[in-house]
């Protein structure tokens, strides 16, 4: 077997295989005895068959199995034998191969990056820290308040904080536009549910007016036609109602389920659930800033191969999410071009690093996870040990936790200063 191999690109690599005619008319002898041990053809025993019958009958066929099979066989030793590491499957063009010829092809296919980490100790990383008020209590405590709302109708002109509930239909150039008819629609006004000159028409109005006015579109509206145009709308009112908060007493800590502790220890369930969510976006912010700098510090090209997969898993996951089981109305693989390299990129470098600094598994850390994932459960301690003790549940947890170590690792060897932040303010972030 004769091997040259050529560069043709970054990671792209052209390598010719040379086979003899000698092997592989060698094989294709070999099976054809066998062949003709047990061949079944007409006007003759089994066993019996010519050697040159056999091989008019089966020549063509075996040839061309012997000839796949050595292509497959030598491309493994090939690669290994030139210390290449393919990243994909190759292309193949062939050559000869006929009866008493040579045979040869030519493989085409990309090779792994090699990875050479760089700047670990430079990557910046600013750790929020956020401080949560008396303020910030009672602003949730006032959010929690408004979902418990009532609505009680009153026999007034209606004001910002009031519920109108109206009929509608808008008219451009003497023509109803598409969408722009409604029946019964509650509207809070105030709360950004509508255009602004919509909300300011449903203002000052009682149950039983009828009004028509002008809402002027935005020129950044989705619908082009709509676009920096000034629509005229009708409306009927059906009714105004006023909104009626609970009181901030045992009674709202009840509505929410909290059965013992009262007002009191409902704040500290809202508090506590304040400083988990924060935590979490503290997490996720830093998470991103570690692998941005990663990427920053190394840049490197990638294999299409891996981006192409990278793309085609990411189109169906969007799929999953948005509920789409037609191919044909999926989001084109393109959209996901970007991401995918991102995370392609990312995961050979993270691989990099766990090999270079030989990190390894925390059996404490995949619990930690597994009991953060069952958290929400009411049978969580069980739901832990099935977890743990189910090999594809662990197979799916070890590699998120394996990495979760790796940027631990990176954190602690990167820049870090502290940042405190008002809770509203990272919140709305």
């Amino acid at each position: 077997m004769q091997v040259t191999v050529e560069s043709t690109g970054t990671l792209e690599r052209r390598m010719r295989v040379e086979l003899p005619a000698e092997r592989i008319e060698k094989e294709v002898d070999t099976r054809l005895n066998s062949v003709g041990k047990t061949a079944k053809i007409k006007g003759f025993r089994p066993g019996k068959v010519p050697a040159k019958v056999v091989r008019q009958r089966y020549g063509a066929q075996i040839r061309q199995e012997v000839l796949s099979d050595l292509m497959q066989q030598s491309y493994s030793d090939a690669v290994q034998q030139e210390k290449l590491n393919p990243a994909g499957g190759p292309q193949i063009e062939t050559e000869g191969g006929d009866d008493g010829k040579d045979f040869a092809y030519v493989a085409t296919f990309e090779v792994m990056p090699d990875v050479e980490l760089k700047d670990l100790e430079k990557i910046k990383v600013e750790t929020p820290e956020v401080e949560i008020g008396d303020s910030d209590l009672d602003d949730m405590i006032e959010n929690l308040r408004k979902q418990k709302a009532t609505w009680t109708e009153v026999d007034r002109k209606s004001a910002i904080g009031d519920q109108v509930v109206v009929d509608f239909s808008g008219e451009l150039n003497g023509e109803l536009i598409e969408g722009g008819q409604g029946k019964e629609v509650p509207v809070i006004l105030g709360q950004g549910q509508m255009l602004p000159d919509f909300e300011k028409g449903l203002t000052g109005i009682k149950a039983g007016d009828e009004k028509t006015f002008k809402v002027k579109f935005p020129k950044d509206y989705h619908a082009e036609d709509l676009q920096g145009q000034k629509v005229e709308f009708t409306i009927q009112t059906h009714r105004i109602a006023e909104e009626t908060l609970p009181p901030v007493d045992d009674s709202l800590a009840e509505m929410f389920s909290v059965e013992e502790g009262g007002l009191e220890r409902f704040k500290k369930d809202v508090r506590e659930n304040m400083e988990h969510e924060a935590a979490q976006k503290v997490k996720a912010q830093i998470r991103e800033q570690i692998m941005q700098g990663l990427l920053d510090a190394n840049p490197m090209d990638v294999p299409q191969a891996l981006k192409q997969q990278e793309m085609h898993a990411m189109q169906h996951e969007a799929m999953r999410r948005m509920g789409i089981e037609d191919h044909d109305q999926a989001p084109p693989q393109e959209n996901f071009a970007d991401a995918a390299e991102k995370r392609v990129r990312l995961g050979l470098l993270i691989r990099q690093l766990i090999t270079d600094k030989e990190l390894v598994l925390d059996e404490d850390r995949v619990r930690a996870h597994v009991e953060e994932m069952c958290a929400g459960y009411e049978n969580a301690g069980e739901m832990v040990d099935m977890y743990m003790s189910t090999p594809q549940v662990r197979q799916q947890v070890e590699p998120v936790v394996l990495e979760q170590i790796a940027l631990d690792w990176l954190l602690e060897q990167g820049k870090v200063k502290t940042k405190k932040v008002k809770f509203k303010e990272f919140m709305n972030d």
